[in-house]
Parts: structure tokens; sequence; C-alpha cells
């Protein structure tokens, strides 16, 4: 599929939600167990998006065929990545989870080519796993860093959200054939998170024995629920049904900018060469992957 000139704008837009997640996540977790975190960006974002729905004069999206697809989606592109990412970021730097995050095209083209009729795998994106694979290699291969917290088992928690993200991606196309729009998709999803979340966030957590958390990590949980899932899932379901899993997939081309930018600017990581290297060749593989770049060189 190609992508209109509107379909870029609303990538753009979606990655600075996105990337601003990994730093807002990164502040949550300093005071805040994983699960709860998680809990609360999916409830709050849940809420936002009923009213938004409400105001719209739209149905509610909860009827029989669609409880089992939201309960999946809700399982793919919520709970299992967001529960992983906001683990993760315990043991390593928001700016090297969102670079592993930009992992998820190369998982979404291989389950797009098995799963999906009309989304095969070309040879300019068997190029971009290619590339993608290297960089992987590259950042895993630094294994633990100068005692910066820079974990192995972090970074493979993070490969792991970046497949369950490949996953969801291919499955969410099946909403448009049933004629749900992108904000009951959305609300679908989150409900179906909240409530899968709430058992487990109540048995691991225990969340009313916590201390009450400050007022950035306050800020930084309702930034994650209304700006980066609320809002950003809106546009990500109207990106998926123009534009297609794969291309919807290439906003973790653009994340890791604003996520190592915030993280330098405001939490004060810092990301050793081999990881921008690592960058580069999985950026190198999605240019590849979307192919507009070699057909302009070949003309």
């Amino acid at each position: 599929m190609r992508m209109s000139t509107r379909d870029w704008g609303l990538l753009l837009v979606l990655s600075f939600l996105w990337g601003g997640a990994f730093f807002f996540a990164a502040v949550a977790v300093k005071e805040l167990p994983p699960l709860t975190v998680v809990l609360a960006r999916c409830g709050l974002a849940a809420m936002a998006l009923a009213v938004v729905l409400r105001l719209g004069g739209e149905r509610w999206p909860f009827r029989g065929a669609a409880i089992a697809p939201f309960l999946i989606m809700g399982l793919l592109n919520n709970l299992v990545p967001f529960s992983l990412l906001f683990w993760a970021q315990i043991m390593i730097p928001s700016g090297l989870a969102s670079i592993l995050n930009a992992t998820t095209p190369v998982f979404a083209i291989v389950a797009a080519h098995f799963l999906l009729l009309d989304e095969k795998m070309a040879l300019n994106r068997a190029a971009g796993i290619g590339f993608g694979f290297l960089g992987v290699v590259v950042l895993l291969g630094a294994g633990q860093v100068d005692g910066k917290g820079f974990a192995l088992v972090g970074m493979l928690a993070c490969l792991g959200a970046a497949l369950s993200y490949g996953l969801a991606g291919t499955y969410g196309r099946r909403f448009r054939s049933m004629g749900v729009s992108p904000a009951q998709v959305a609300l679908g999803q989150l409900v179906a998170t909240t409530l899968m979340m709430i058992p487990l966030a109540a048995v691991v957590d225990r969340p009313w024995t916590l201390a009450v958390p400050g007022g950035a990590v306050v800020l930084a949980v309702l930034a994650l629920a209304f700006a980066s899932t609320a809002l950003a899932y809106v546009i990500f379901f109207r990106l998926l049904a123009s534009a297609g899993a794969v291309n919807t997939a290439l906003v973790t081309l653009l994340i890791p900018a604003s996520a190592i930018l915030l993280g330098v600017l405001f939490l004060g990581e810092t990301l050793a060469a081999r990881h921008y290297a690592g960058l580069a060749l999985i950026c190198a593989g999605l240019l590849a992957i979307d192919g507009r770049v070699l057909e302009r060189w070949r003309r």
C-alpha cells in the first residue's frame, strides 16, 4: 500500500505521541510498579475515549462478534507490550527501549506475509529484515554496559514487546471489514485490556498498599493515558485502515528521535556509540522496507 500525504502527517504526529510515551513511562516506573502503570494508562484512556464516543454520537463498540477480537487486540497491543516495555525501562534507558521497539515493522512484515493476502514479502522487505536483524545483533551484543543498567534481559523484553506489536498490527486489519470506527476499536481494546489488567495488577502489585506517588509521576501517568494512548490509538487505527499494517509500523522509525531527546534532556540518560549504530542499521532496514528511497535511487 502507498501512503498519502495525510497518512504521513498522521504518522509524524503519532511518532511524537508514542516517543513521549517512553519518557512518561520512565518517569512513572520510578515510583509505581509496571503493571499498575499499565492499568492506570489503559483505564484512564478508556474513560477518555468513552467520553469522546459519547460526544461524537458513536455507539458502544462491545457487541457479540467484536468481543473476542477486542480481547485479543487488547492482549497483543496493550497488555503484553506495555507490561514488557515498562518492566524493561526499570533496567534500560527509555532511548534504548525505543530503539529496540523500532524493530516492530520487521516482525510485522513476517506476520503480514503469512497471515495477510495483500501484504506479501517483497525483495526490499526481505532486505529490510536483514538490516533490522543486524541492528538487533549489534544492540544485544552490548550485553550489560558500564554498570549503567543496560541489561540484556531488558532488551529481550523490548524485543518481545515489538513482536507483540507486530502481531497486533496484522490482527488489527480485520476491524476494517467489521464496520468499526477507529475510536470504537481504540476504546474496545482498552476496555478489554483494563478488565484483564485489574486482577493481574491486584495479585502482583497490590496497588492499594503503594505509597501515594509524587506530582511528576501523576502527570506522567495522565500524559501516558490521554495523549500517548487515547489520542494516539485513534490515530493508529485510522492509519491501520488507510495505510496498512506494515506502513503504520514505520512509525517506530520516527519514535526513537523524540524518546532519546527527552531522555537526554530530562532524565540524564546516555547511550553508547554501538546503540546509535544499531539504530542506524534498523533505520536502514525500515527505509528498505518502505521502498521509496530505493525506487528514487533507481530512477
